[in-house]
This record gives structure tokens, sequence and C-alpha cells, in this order.
């Protein structure tokens, strides 16, 4: 693996790091080791800036699926600063009839800083439930 490839699968890592978390201060670190202070998270349903915003988002998509995690799909692909994944949300328990067990999944496009901490998100949704 690449240092450049390895900068993408860090800053992917501690991505879906903050996204489960589990509590506020658990959060709040992890999204402060992933993100800049200014940095932004923005998909078709939320704009939000800078930690205490990104933890916000964060704590409601918990407080609206408990239970669940984010896990990746694929590999992520990765030029200059910017890098691509593609994401689900998953019952920590799995789901045994196979059906139902990821309501929201998407792509997300990443820019990071020099540091390799993520400064802008752009996520795009591919599924998600009807009443979002």
């Amino acid at each position: 693996m690449s240092a450049t490839t390895d900068r993408y699968q860090t800053a992917v890592a501690r991505y879906f790091d903050a996204w489960n978390a589990a509590g506020p201060e658990r959060t709040a670190k992890a999204v402060a080791a992933a993100w800049t202070e200014d940095g932004r998270y923005t998909d078709p349903l939320v704009d939000a800036g800078g930690h205490d915003g990104i933890a916000a988002v964060i704590a409601a998509v918990h407080e609206r699926f408990p239970g669940f995690v984010f896990r990746p799909l694929g590999s992520v692909d990765g030029h200059h600063d910017t890098a691509r994944f593609s994401w689900e949300l998953v019952h920590e328990a799995g789901d045994a009839s196979g059906e139902g067990s990821a309501p929201v999944a998407g792509s997300d496009v990443i820019t990071l800083d020099a540091d390799g901490r993520i400064r802008s998100v752009l996520g795009f949704l591919d599924r998600v439930p009807a009443d979002a």
C-alpha cells in the first residue's frame, strides 16, 4: 500500500470511527480526530459545519437509527487531496433474513487537508427510508 493510499484509508477509517462512536464524548473526540475545526458535512438532507455541527448530525442519525452502524462497501479510491467511497447503514445485530438490513446507503467524496484530516464531505444518498 502506498503512502498516498494509506492516507485515504486512514482518513476514511477515522470517518467511520466518528459515525460509529457511542455517546457524545466519544463522538466529539472522534469528530475532532477526523475533521478539521472548520470541516463541513453536506448531503441532500443536511449541511453542517464545525465539530459541534457534525457531532450533532451524527447524534441525530444514532437517535433515528438506534443499534445501527456504518460500514464501508468496496474500496477507497482517491487522488490528490480527494477520496471517494461507498457505505451502508446496517443493524449491529445483523438481519437473519438478509432483507431490510441497510435502510440507508450512499457514497461520499471527501477532501483532506495536508495532515489527512477531512475538510469537507459531499455525501450522495443511494437509498433512504421514505420518511426521511
